[in-house]
């Protein structure tokens, strides 16, 4: 399977999720679920720019760097969502977490973990040195992971009751995780600009 395909099916899987997500974490009024179904709407862009600028790479005319360039606008919005999500987790464990309902929660956000262990498996392995790939690769993982967190505190919501801050907490935990993978990633992306305008 090409790159390209690869890409292609990815963003499929990323915008199937999405309404799911937004829907289920305005009914259950979930932070976390909210967060990923908007984390998975900037993965779905994520890939459709990863997605172009593999083709401008190739083109004759197009530019050697559009991946990398692609996977620093990838690696920025991270950052931008984390820190969205991050503050208002934040707001809500100090100004007091709705009710949360953890059996929808569970639901959606298992589903949401394992169509996203599915999409990494589709990218398969990547080499260190494609940054783009990279990019969306670490977006795909942490989407599982998140929903996998969020899935968990689900659970526990269901069948403890009242630990409705717990959604938050996991929110918080997952943005600062993903927030920290994508400014190492970001950092490797500009140290590599760099090089190449030297030379």
């Amino acid at each position: 399977m090409t790159k390209d395909q690869r890409l292609a099916i990815v963003l499929l899987l990323n915008l199937a999720m999405v309404f799911a997500l937004v829907i289920v974490g305005l009914v259950s009024h979930s932070l976390g679920v909210l967060a990923a179904g908007a984390d998975y709407l900037g993965d779905a862009a994520g890939v459709a720019i990863s997605l172009a600028a593999l083709r401008i790479s190739r083109h004759p005319h197009g530019h050697p760097k559009a991946t990398s360039f692609a996977a620093l606008a990838n690696a920025s919005f991270l950052l931008l969502v984390t820190t969205v999500v991050g503050v208002e987790a934040l707001r809500r464990l100090l100004g007091g977490t709705p009710e949360v309902h953890g059996l929808p929660v569970l639901i959606v956000s298992a589903i949401a973990a394992l169509v996203m262990i599915l999409g990494a498996f589709i990218l398969g392995n990547i080499e260190s040195s494609d940054f783009n790939m990279r990019s969306v690769m670490l977006d795909t993982v942490a989407d599982a992971a998140a929903a996998a967190g969020v899935a968990i505190g689900g659970a526990i919501i269901l069948i403890a009751g009242g630990l409705y801050w717990l959604d938050s907490a996991i929110a918080l935990a997952v943005a600062l995780v993903i927030g920290f993978h994508a400014l190492k990633l970001l950092r490797e992306v500009l140290v590599d600009l760099r090089r190449s305008a030297a030379g």
